[in-house]
Formats: C-alpha cells, sequence, structure tokens
C-alpha cells in the first residue's frame, strides 16, 4: 500500500482535467440525484416550482457532502474520491411516510425522521464495525432488492400520467411515450460507446421529451415561475417534525446506508489502491451522517456514496479526488440555479415511466447480484431471503393491510423495505447467529435446494472418468463398480479403496 505522502487519490491534474473528469462524473449520478426529489415531490403533491426546489436542494446539499467527503475536516471525510447525493435507499420509506400523514404535510415528519435517525447514526459510528456482522449481503440483498420491486409501481404510475384523476390517465398515448422512452434507453444502451451507454437514461429523457414536444404532451410554460440564482430556502417546507415511529422507521434506512457507504469506501479504497483504515472508513461513515443531518434543513434527505461513480473510478482509472471534489462544486452551482429543478420537475411524467422502469430495475438487480454471493448450503438462508421479500411486499399488494394495526406500526410497516429489512434482520439473528435449536436440515427448502458432494466422493476420480446414464465408466470406457452405503449389503472390495468407488484413493492433478 501507498504512504500517506504518495497516495494515488492526491495527484492533482490540474483544472481543465479536474473540470471534464468531474462534469463526467455529475453527469454519471445526475440521473438518480434528481429521481428521489421527482418521486418525493409528486407523492407530496408539491407543485412543479416546489418540486424545482427540492431538486435544488438535493444537488446543494450532494455537492456540498461531496466537498466535505473528498477534501475532509478534522473526523469528517475519507478524502478518496467518492460522490455523494441523496440515497435512493429512502424513498420508498420517505414515500410511507409521506403517504401515511398527509401528503405535502408529511414532509417536516420526513425531515424530523431524517434528523433523528442520521443523529444516531452519527453516535454509533464508533461501534458500527461490530455491527457491521448483522449485515451480511443476505440482509443488504434482500433490502436493496425490495427496493427495486417496491419502486416499480411508481415506474408503472408514472407511465401512465402520474395523475390518476386527470383524464388521460392510463392513455395509450402515454404509456406509449413511456414505451417510446424505455426503447431509448435500450437502443442507446446497445449500439452506443461507452459513455453514451453511460448516459443512455438522461439522454433517452431529453429525447423522450423532445417527442413529447412535438407532439404537445409537454410544458415548459411555468419554467419562468421563479427565480433564475437563489440560494436554498433554510425550512422552506416548515420546521422538522420529530415522530417516533417515523424514525425508527427511517433508522433502518440509515442502517442500510451505512453499511452501503462502507462498501464503497474499501472499494474505492481497494480500486486506487490506497490504505483504508478503521479510522478512514470512520471519517467517511460520519461525513454521510452529519450531511444527512443537514440535508433536511434545506429540503434534502438523506445522504449516501453513489456506488455507480465508484464503478466510474474503476472503469476511467482516474483516482484523484479533486476530480471528484471538482464534480461537487458543480453540483453545488446546479443547486444555486432552481430554473434547472423547474426544467427537469416540467419533464412529461410518462417520459419519467419509461426512464424509470429500468432505473428502479436497476436497483432490484443490484439487489439480486448481491443475494447471489450468498451461502443457501445446509442453512436457512433461501427461506430468510423468501419470507423478508415476500413480507416486504405485502404493502405493495394491498396498501390497506396494516390500516387496522396501530399508528406507529403502520408508519415502520406501511413501507416495503421496512418491512423486508426488519423481517430480514430478525431472521438473520435468529437462525444464523441464535443458532442453538437448529439442526442439520431445519425445512424442507434446505433439502430440497442442496446438492452438494463430500471430498472424498471425488478425490479417487482418474483423470477421463465419466458418467453415462447413472454408471461411472474409467477413460477407457470400462465400467467402475460402485461401493454400496452402509444401508446395503457391502460389497467386498480391495483393501485401500474407497467406498465411493471402489479405487484406491488418489487426488486428481491439480
Amino acid at each position: 500500500m501507498t504512504s500517506p505522502a504518495q497516495r494515488p487519490e492526491d495527484e492533482n491534474l490540474g483544472l481543465g482535467s479536474n473540470l471534464l473528469y468531474g462534469l463526467q462524473h455529475v453527469l454519471t449520478m445526475y440521473g438518480g440525484i434528481v429521481a428521489v426529489p421527482l418521486i418525493v415531490g409528486q407523492a407530496a403533491g408539491l407543485t412543479p416550482a416546489d418540486i424545482g426546489l427540492l431538486i435544488a436542494a438535493s444537488l446543494f446539499v450532494g455537492g456540498a457532502a461531496t466537498l466535505l467527503q473528498t477534501l475532509g475536516l478534522p473526523f469528517f471525510g475519507c478524502q478518496l474520491p467518492l460522490v455523494q447525493g441523496v440515497s435512493f435507499a429512502s424513498v420508498a420509506t420517505i414515500v410511507a411516510i409521506v403517504g401515511a400523514n398527509g401528503g405535502e404535510g408529511g414532509l417536516p415528519v420526513v425531515f424530523g425522521a431524517v434528523i433523528g435517525a442520521a443523529l444516531i447514526g452519527l453516535l454509533i459510528t464508533p461501534v458500527f464495525s461490530k455491527i457491521t456482522r448483522f449485515f451480511p449481503p443476505l440482509v443488504t440483498g434482500i433490502v436493496i432488492t425490495t427496493i427495486g420491486l417496491t419502486l416499480m409501481p411508481v415506474a408503472a404510475r408514472w407511465a401512465m400520467g402520474g395523475n390518476s384523476q386527470a383524464a388521460d390517465f392510463g392513455s395509450m398515448a402515454n404509456i406509449g411515450l413511456a414505451a417510446f422512452t424505455l426503447a431509448t434507453v435500450l437502443l442507446l444502451s446497445k449500439v452506443g460507446s461507452a459513455s453514451i451507454s453511460r448516459l443512455s437514461i438522461l439522454l433517452a429523457m431529453v429525447i423522450g421529451t423532445l417527442a413529447a414536444l412535438a407532439f404537445g404532451m409537454a410544458d415548459f410554460s411555468r419554467v419562468g415561475a421563479g427565480p433564475l440564482l437563489a440560494f436554498p430556502t433554510p425550512l422552506h417546507f416548515g420546521v422538522p417534525v420529530f415522530k417516533v415511529a417515523a424514525i425508527i422507521s427511517m433508522l433502518i434506512v440509515v442502517m442500510v446506508i451505512l453499511v452501503e457507504t462502507s462498501a464503497d469506501i474499501l472499494a474505492v479504497g481497494d480500486i486506487i489502491d490506497t490504505r483504508v483504515d478503521s479510522k478512514r472508513l470512520g471519517n467517511g461513515l460520519r461525513a454521510d451522517m452529519i450531511a444527512s443531518v443537514v440535508a433536511p434543513l434545506f429540503g434534502s434527505f438523506t445522504q449516501s456514496a453513489f456506488a455507480q461513480n465508484v464503478g466510474l473510478v474503476a472503469v476511467t482509472g482516474v483516482k484523484s479526488r479533486y476530480v471528484v471534489a471538482t464534480g461537487g462544486l458543480i453540483l453545488v452551482t446546479l443547486g444555486l440555479l432552481p430554473v434547472i429543478g423547474r426544467v427537469i420537475a416540467a419533464v412529461p411524467t410518462s417520459v419519467l415511466g419509461g426512464a424509470g422502469l429500468v432505473l428502479f430495475g436497476t436497483v432490484a438487480a443490484s439487489g439480486i447480484r448481491t443475494l447471489a454471493k450468498v451461502d443457501y448450503r445446509n442453512n436457512m438462508n433461501l427461506v430468510i431471503v423468501a419470507t423478508s421479500i415476500g413480507f416486504g411486499m405485502i404493502p405493495i399488494a394491498m396498501p390497506s393491510f396494516y390500516h387496522h394495526f396501530p399508528a406507529w406500526f403502520e408508519t415502520i410497516f406501511h413501507s416495503g423495505i421496512s418491512s423486508a429489512a426488519v423481517m430480514a434482520i430478525l431472521l438473520n439473528l435468529l437462525f444464523n447467529h441464535f443458532t442453538a435449536g437448529n439442526s442439520d436440515q431445519q425445512s424442507v427448502f434446505v433439502a430440497g435446494t442442496e446438492r452438494s458432494l463430500r471430498y472424498q466422493d471425488i478425490a479417487a476420480l482418474h483423470e477421463g472418468d465419466h458418467f453415462i446414464g447413472g454408471k461411472l465408466y474409467d477413460a477407457q470406457g470400462i465400467e467402475v463398480p460402485l461401493q454400496e452405503d452402509a444401508a446395503h449389503a457391502p460389497r467386498p472390495r480391495a483393501a485401500g479403496a474407497t467406498p465411493a468407488t471402489g479405487r484406491s484413493e488418489e487426488k486428481l492433478p491439480s
């Protein structure tokens, strides 16, 4: 590893390169950072002008958090090339809190929940390394998969037009525009260059909006209704309201964010070949949490590292943290231009639906990829995954399921992400940590999915041995007699032969 004086992330490439590569980082994560305020703003029934303010606040706070993470202050910031922005993990929980507290009136409750949960997260960062074992890929994979699946109804509602009271809701024109946008995303991903493919969602939204303008399905008349340049107004949406149930629900999201950011910090450290110790990890997590505490004061939400930008560092090989810091300055500048937010808010909802299908599906696919790392042999992990995801789908399949439960319970479990996370954590503790009473074969699911061979079953195989019709043959095609197991009458075999094949044990060449 490199010494502090020779850290690769400390290389400064100059103003021109910093601007160019920094803009690339912004474009890579731009669709993700504006999607959250768009979803929340529409769920809260905000006007395009107010949605524009949410977007501007998210850009401004994300840029400031990026500067803190990359440049660093004492105890805050890991000084690595990590882009920060509003976390997608919180969307489903935020929408659930907004819905449970009356639309726009629920935003102060959301802001209070984010501040309360982030303060708790800030307090536990010193001991978080001891807690991470309770958030293995089994749990985080379930949570991330459920996030994507929970957002699918949002994409479908967008594709239909967004407003269920509108006369054209679900019309072929709206769905056709969403399908055109989706097809554009796929086409750009297939035939475009690597840079075009990375920007396919953003480009498809531009092309879909131009198509909507041509057919009179887009209205940008209110883009000018507001200031061109403005500093995000603190407490514009009201003073944060602190409710225990909402904070508990958001705390689950914060725990997931801490796990994801830890993974991103370690990943980028490995990619650029620099040392990441517990102190540096703690500084990065504290930057995440303090940014999440401050963000609601300006109208934004939980902050976390963007994994797609970690991938961009790996692809480009540009390791400088000053490049990403320049990207943070660009985000701050965009956040000071609320007109940009109003332009994005005026994009037809059907266009967002077509892009959202890919965007949200990508989140679910990322969770599935994480779950692929889980060991399902001789344990209850498959049942944990099945039960947790099924539990998380209940609020999606039947939104009224918890209506007769206590209000605090409904606030926590009305969100599919919270439901799945609670179940995954509890079941993981029950079966994988509190193992007293566990049997070797806990259920039919284990027996039905487990298929394994013991080492001694294969150690005696020779080069060229093969099975045909359930019988073992050697390289010359001569059948090798198989020794029956202990439940059957034993057959005589040569001394030193193995029970599996009746032949002397011999290791295969490595």
